[in-house]
């Protein structure tokens, strides 16, 4: 099968009916409640290519990120990131807000503010104190209100919102992901840059010497990087990752088990079954009977 007729995981884009195009980029801010107009919300398996915020003041449902399962309760914050398979469920009386935008319109340069954004937009879910809570709606509802009047600066005033929102929600979820709270920054960047580097790069990029090179370290640095992030080596994250891409591409398309294996880099379908039974506890078909 060539990559033309190889099937693909379903995309969403910013639409033009609710994406606000300029050269700075897209952006959208809806009311849950006017995305549901009084319907319950499914939606099944898909991707997006640009960021997505859900935020639930009030609801109940079910979110599922890259095959990770979260019961949806009031208060509850999600961020996906391009490229994570999603699927979600709404009760129709579901209140919040969803934004959705591109690296064009939002992405701080400055190196503080970058170092957030990279630690806020690894961490999919945070459940907030409800009065933390209310102090994130502000910004989003902030951001709202400009982008419904467009008065001038309007587009300045929503990405200062959303800087101060990004404050406030990394203060919510500093250090979920890390085994140990003390990391230096440059640890942590490192550790931020290879999550990048191995969702852009893994069905062509498999070894660790080769990440490594990419990050201009030795393999010792960057196993050392990865143990003292989340306490597994580099190699148990590359595998991490392929399990991932081969789950997305299983549940979310129709394409047969050898073109997934082509697909991934492995010419030996066998191979890929082995490997990928070893890392789940079934055989691919078998996870996409049981899971889908």
């Amino acid at each position: 099968m060539s990559k033309k007729t190889m099937k693909v995981i379903p995309i969403r884009h910013i639409t033009g009916t609710h994406g606000q195009e300029s050269n700075a980029g897209l952006f959208s801010i809806r009311k849950i409640s006017e995305v549901l107009m009084g319907n319950d919300l499914v939606h099944d398996l898909h991707k997006h290519n640009f960021y997505f915020i859900l935020a639930i003041e009030k609801g109940q449902g079910v979110h599922e990120i890259d095959f990770v399962h979260y019961e949806i309760h009031d208060n509850a914050m999600f961020i996906l990131r391009p490229g994570q398979v999603h699927q979600l469920k709404l009760t129709a009386d579901s209140t919040g807000y969803l934004i959705e935008f591109d690296i064009s319109f939002y992405q701080p340069k400055n190196t503080i503010g970058e170092q957030r954004w990279k630690k806020a937009i690894a961490n999919n879910y945070c459940e907030v104190e409800e009065n933390r809570f209310k102090k994130l709606l502000i910004y989003i509802s902030n951001s709202f209100t400009e982008y419904n009047l467009m008065q001038e600066g309007y587009s300045q005033a929503i990405k200062a919102n959303m800087d101060l929102f990004f404050i406030e929600f990394v203060r919510q979820s500093q250090n979920a992901l890390q085994v140990s709270s003390v990391v230096s920054t440059y640890t942590q960047e490192c550790y931020e840059e290879l999550l990048v580097l191995l969702e852009a790069n893994i069905t062509e990029t498999k070894k660790v010497s080769q990440y490594a090179k990419l990050l201009n370290l030795s393999i010792y640095q960057l196993n050392a990087i990865t143990k003292a992030s989340v306490g597994k080596t580099t190699g148990d994250l590359i595998n991490e990752q392929i399990i991932l891409e081969a789950k997305r591409y299983l549940l979310a398309t129709p394409n047969q088990i050898k073109d997934i294996a082509w697909h991934l880099g492995y010419d030996d379908i066998s191979y890929f079954i082995r490997f990928f039974k070893k890392h789940t506890g079934h055989s691919p078909d078998l996870f996409r009977k049981n899971f889908k």
